[in-house]
């Protein structure tokens, strides 16, 4: 990546109660004592609200020119909907705010800001690529933020992020290490952004893992709506070697399948070449869009976080789907981001019912996290423990608890499992070289 963000200090005011209101508490007191019947025990406001509420936010962009994610904010009210209407997180009434960051800096700060005046308990499942924008309001108020998509460095560095998957990085290494052997010269396409520049030490690391030499780095728009230049930049640069084919990475986000559409006009001009890609870029709509099995993606290898969308292991969030959000079709169930999210909160799910009838607060939910709870997701990622001090420390992600990544290829226009289980991109990880 393009190095390593400053941990900032992260400062948490302290709020003093009104004198009239401890009056008033005393008052209440009083009366308790004097009846016959004693009063109920009122129980710790959660989430800013004045009932036993828990509120919390999500984001990501939508309606923008780049990437969007409107299905995370929208499975997220979706998954609200569903935990009321089963008890509520035990017991509590779920409340989910969701902010649009517009993929713009100051609409991210303004997500952040909305956050902590509406005193969220926590961020969760959400995307944005300007975490240096919104993560140092969040550490000001101690807001946690949970299950960020990993799309920026800072959500590996910054103390109160605590991400679910190994993000972009993951990804990169460990598609760079299973082309490294069938692949002549490599070409990644990303973003010309702050973003972008993180990508290409990534996919290199896994390619030096595995004996072959470093990606062609090639920038590129990513709020265009062609791409002939670029695809036929890629395809010269990959095509040099009669001896073995190259290989021709786009990563560009929702982007990617615009790429593809050039790419597509003019890889005929030139010697075949393969197409390999991470899932946050490619899934399987993309691939129906772009002709399925006789699109350019058939036989493409295909790096993802969790299992394929067919794995039974993902039932409980299609349930939620289901009974929550059928025919909203912004939510899909094989889209990366709304897999971020159900995962995000499973996790949060899991420190409310740490904390039992305690308070639920920014503060508890971090301390449940920080003080080492375990937090399983049914086999959709390793048990989540986060810790300052893991492998990945030495290269400045200290909040990378997760690098597994799980292989795929695509098959008949399916996009189906090339191994089984995951493949652990740590060790080629801590090979990168991010200065």
């Amino acid at each position: 990546m393009t190095g390593r963000r400053h941990n900032r200090g992260t400062f948490f005011p302290t709020r003093t109660r009104p004198r009239r209101a401890t009056a008033l508490s005393a008052g209440v007191l009083a009366a308790c004592a004097s009846l016959v019947a004693g009063c109920g025990v009122i129980p710790g406001a959660t989430g800013g609200s004045g009932d036993d509420s828990i509120t919390v936010m999500t984001w990501a962009p939508e309606q923008t020119s780049a990437t969007n994610k409107p299905g995370m904010p929208a499975f997220a009210k979706a998954y609200a909907r569903w935990v009321n209407a089963h008890g509520g997180l035990d017991g509590r009434k779920l409340k989910v705010l969701t902010c649009n960051d517009h993929n713009d800096s100051v609409a991210a700060a303004k997500c952040a800001t909305t956050a902590v005046k509406r005193n969220v308990v926590a961020v969760i499942g959400s995307y944005s690529q300007y975490g240096d924008s919104y993560l140092p309001t969040l550490e000001s108020a101690g807001i946690p933020y949970i299950g960020g998509y990993g799309v920026t460095t800072s959500e590996f560095t910054s103390p109160l992020s605590y991400p679910v998957n190994g993000g972009q990085p993951a990804l990169l290494a460990g598609l760079g290490k299973e082309l490294a052997a069938s692949c002549g010269p490599v070409a990644l396409i990303r973003p010309d952004s702050i973003a972008g520049d993180e990508l290409p030490p990534m996919l290199d690391s896994g390619l030096k893992a595995g004996g072959h030499a470093a990606a062609v780095d090639q920038r590129a728009a990513d709020n265009t709506t062609e791409y002939s230049g670029p695809s036929q930049e890629a395809l010269t640069a990959t095509t040099g070697d009669p001896a073995k084919k190259g290989c021709v990475i786009p990563a560009l986000g929702d982007r990617t399948d615009t790429f593809m559409d050039s790419f597509r006009r003019n890889r005929d001009d030139f010697p075949a070449v393969k197409t390999a890609a991470t899932l946050d870029s490619v899934d399987q709509t993309v691939i129906n869009e772009s002709g399925g099995q006789s699109g350019p993606y058939e036989g493409s290898y295909v790096t993802g976080w969790y299992p394929v969308a067919s794995d039974p292991r993902w039932d409980g969030m299609k349930k939620v789907i289901q009974e929550q959000a059928f025919g909203d079709n912004r939510i899909d169930a094989a889209d990366a981001g709304v897999q971020t999210t159900w995962i995000a909160y499973t996790v949060f799910k899991s420190v409310v019912a740490s904390l039992g009838s305690g308070d639920v607060t920014s503060e508890t939910v971090r301390k449940a996290l920080d003080d080492g709870l375990k937090v399983t997701t049914g086999g959709l990622t390793p048990t989540l423990q986060w810790s300052t001090d893991g492998s990945l420390a030495t290269i400045g992600f200290s909040r990378l608890v997760n690098a597994n990544v799980t292989l795929q290829v695509v098959r008949q226009g399916q996009l189906v499992a090339a191994k089984k289980g995951f493949v652990d991109a740590t060790k080629t990880l801590e090979n990168a070289d991010v200065n």
